[in-house]
């Protein structure tokens, strides 16, 4: 069954060509790792909250955008293999350091329970 690695975070808007390379650059690592996709997206509408939203979950700054992601897997065990690749695989630790806060990121992990395309 897939499985889905979601990701959310906050970028200072200027290094938005910075985060697309790393982006790029991380692809290369979880494609060998298995990975069988993954989306970008840069937030063009992303509202404040008054009690909880996007920019409120990662504390996001008034010159920094939001950034939703996610891997496709084709199944946990694949997906916790790459992570725990991430120890071992000197190529990940050989990328350029992250062009925003990863402590501010959240993440987690998904089983899908509804799939549903366009034909």
């Amino acid at each position: 069954m897939p499985y889905v690695s979601g990701f959310v975070g906050a970028v200072p808007t200027a290094n938005k060509e910075a985060y697309i390379a790393h982006a790029r650059q991380a692809w290369t690592l979880f494609e060998k790792h298995g990975a069988l996709e993954t989306c970008e997206c840069w937030g063009d509408e992303v509202p404040d909250g008054e009690v909880t939203s996007f920019p409120m979950a990662v504390k996001a700054q008034p010159d920094e955008t939001v950034v939703f992601a996610w891997i496709l897997w084709p199944d946990k065990a694949t997906a916790q293999a790459c992570m725990a690749s991430m120890e071992t695989d000197p190529a990940w630790s050989a990328m350029a350091g992250m062009p925003f806060d990863g402590k501010r990121m959240i993440f987690g992990d998904f089983e899908p329970i509804m799939v549903a395309r366009r034909t």
